[in-house]
């Protein structure tokens, strides 16, 4: 099975070295941000890659690992997400089996993706634009490691309470949610959902 987060920086950040060679950044002239959005994923990015920067082990700890899950659960639309991952078959599976779904969701985005992460530390995010889209803002960027290709990341951002959360990233033109979806169907399709509930606790630990 094929593993992306779906809407979150770790995403950006797995998959930048392939994406750098396929996608060159497009360069854009940053452009005056009165909403707050772009400052929003800017400040993000930044507790990020402070939260999950390693020592010599090169291992995030559990102490990194419970920060992160703050983190997500403050700035990110975790249950819209998953939601939205399942959509296909919310209509067909029963209760038990959508709230084992949710209790396993959060822990699967940390520990699949956390290690992912540990290795940017030092890596820079930069807001070029921020543009209105529906009810919210998509906040255009570009990650780079040092001496790396920069990547170009689209973070789709809504309004929540006095701040702001994210439910979607486009990694060099690739949904990452549309992808999770699709990936999710397909398992489910070919093993049933109780076998995705266990696939994602397996990634717990």
């Amino acid at each position: 099975m094929k593993v992306y987060i779906l809407p979150t920086l770790v995403a950006a950040l797995a998959m930048a070295p392939v994406l750098s060679l396929s996608t060159p950044a497009v360069a854009q002239a940053t452009a005056p941000d009165s909403s707050g959005a772009g400052q929003f994923i800017d400040t993000l990015a930044d507790q990020a890659f402070a939260t999950l920067k390693t020592s010599g082990s090169g291992k995030v700890t559990p102490a990194q690992r419970a920060k992160f899950r703050s983190l997500l659960a403050k700035d990110f639309a975790v249950k819209a997400i998953g939601d939205r991952l399942i959509k296909r078959w919310r209509p067909t599976i029963t209760p038990a089996q959508y709230s084992a779904y949710l209790a396993a969701f959060p822990d699967y985005i940390i520990n699949t993706y956390a290690d992912n992460l540990s290795g940017y530390g030092d890596a820079d995010l930069k807001v070029t634009r921020v543009a209105p889209v529906g009810s919210g803002f998509a906040v255009y960027t570009s990650v780079a490691k040092p001496g790396g290709q920069p990547v170009n990341a689209t973070w789709s951002v809504v309004r929540a309470g006095a701040g702001f959360q994210v439910t979607n990233l486009t990694v060099g033109g690739v949904n990452l949610a549309v992808t999770q979806s699709a990936d999710f169907d397909a398992y489910v399709q070919k093993n049933g959902f109780d076998a995705l509930i266990t696939f994602m606790k397996s990634r717990q630990g």
